[in-house]
């Protein structure tokens, strides 16, 4: 007997939960692309869009997933034989760094590791010996999705100013926008990759990039920048197609002004308490549960550089494999695999798993992945501390 029928929880870091009103405002006939309601949404989105990210400047919508973010990123700020100093913290700050030596930028990546953020210091120095200012960009994620860890924007920024280095600072926000603080303009950043599957809980298919006007000017002769990836043409379309580089995704545009009404209506300051109260809740857990238990425990050590949208932790292989195999054929609950901790065919691979509170979640839910965590623990004997549903739900009702 299986206790998974019913609706399903995917706690995965992205796609995110869509919401029942995301979802109604997709279901409906095709529009007209060429007048009328679509052309006043798309316009109040890249408003909205801009409120997002704390920014008044520039933004571009690009029909892509990240991927194709960081692709219309490069391509915008590059020209051949440019370079770029990469700051990585896990998968995702190497592959924006790998797609954009595929495209012919040199790269110098700072690898700070698996465990923690960027490392200030090291920086600095990096920076310093940077006598001839070669470094036209810093390429750096807010939060990595692989190891949940936070980095903290302003600081590198006043790390640049500190060392008076004139490079851009472009950010990668896809695992944390709509779900933690983040403020371009007032942080210093010159660059936002965005997509729409996390935070803004929105079906995969559309990429962000927000852009200031000093980075702008800095790009203005890219000869990376192709018809389609320009930013300069959708900032600033003259003509409705333009936004798109060509047919509008009508669908997505519906699913997204909903997802921003909402955002709106709850408020970013509430949205981050929320996000920030959940993920306590989910450290709280497995602290409880790795008590005594060393093979137990979070990826990242301390509180500040933890992201607010998505936990990574270890279980020991194969135990983490096996919670995840058990939780979602048993309970309807799927968890996120260890990416990145450990390659595929390593046996180390099945020890980490990672649990997502991003976007459309509340208490009820992330309580409840918990206590099927737990159960999980239970039924499959994996050695454990019992406590972790009362240590999250004590963090819940503290708020």
């Amino acid at each position: 007997m299986s206790l998974a029928n019913g609706r399903s929880y995917v706690a995965i870091p992205g796609p995110s939960v869509m919401p029942d009103r995301v979802l109604r405002a997709m279901h409906r006939a095709s529009p007209n692309i060429y007048e009328g309601e679509l052309h006043r949404t798309s316009a109040s989105i890249a408003d909205d869009l801009r409120k997002v990210a704390g920014t008044t400047q520039n933004v571009a919508i690009y029909i892509s997933n990240g991927h194709g973010a960081w692709e219309a990123a490069n391509s915008n700020l590059f020209s051949r034989g440019d370079k770029a100093l990469s700051l990585a913290t896990g998968r995702f700050g190497e592959g924006w760094a790998n797609h954009a030596r595929a495209l012919g930028i040199e790269v110098d990546m700072i690898d700070f590791g698996k465990k923690g953020p960027v490392d200030m210091d090291r920086l600095a120095r990096a920076l310093e010996a940077d006598k001839d200012h070669a470094y036209k960009v810093v390429l750096v994620t807010h939060v990595d999705t692989a190891t949940s860890v936070t980095n903290d924007i302003a600081a590198v920024r006043a790390t640049l100013d500190a060392v008076g280095h004139p490079a851009l600072l472009a950010v990668d926000t896809i695992a944390s926008l709509g779900c933690q603080e983040y403020r371009m303009d007032a942080w210093g950043v010159d660059l936002t990759v965005g997509a729409s599957q996390k935070g803004l809980m929105t079906p995969p298919g559309l990429g962000f990039v927000w852009f200031s006007d000093r980075a702008r000017a800095a790009c203005e002769g890219a000869d990376l920048r192709t018809p389609y990836w320009d930013w300069t043409v959708r900032a600033d379309p003259q003509e409705f197609y333009q936004y798109f580089g060509g047919t509008a995704p009508t669908h997505h545009l519906f699913a997204l002004r909903e997802a921003l009404d909402m955002i709106a209506e709850e408020g970013l300051p509430a949205i981050w308490k929320r996000h920030e109260v959940l993920a306590s809740a989910v450290w709280a857990a497995f602290d409880a549960w790795g008590e005594g238990v060393p093979e137990i425990g979070l990826n990242i050590a301390e509180p500040a550089h933890r992201a607010r949208s998505v936990t990574a932790a270890r279980l020991g292989a194969p135990h983490a494999t096996a919670l995840r195999d058990w939780t979602e054929r048993e309970a309807g609950v799927t968890l996120g695999i260890g990416l990145g901790m450990a390659p595929p065919g390593d046996p180390a691979y099945h020890g980490f798993l990672r649990v997502a509170h991003m976007g459309h979640v509340n208490a009820h839910m992330t309580l409840g992945a918990l206590a099927v965590m737990e159960a999980g623990l239970d039924a499959l004997g994996i050695p454990h501390t019992p406590g972790g549903v009362q240590a999250a739900a004590r963090t819940v009702a503290a708020g």
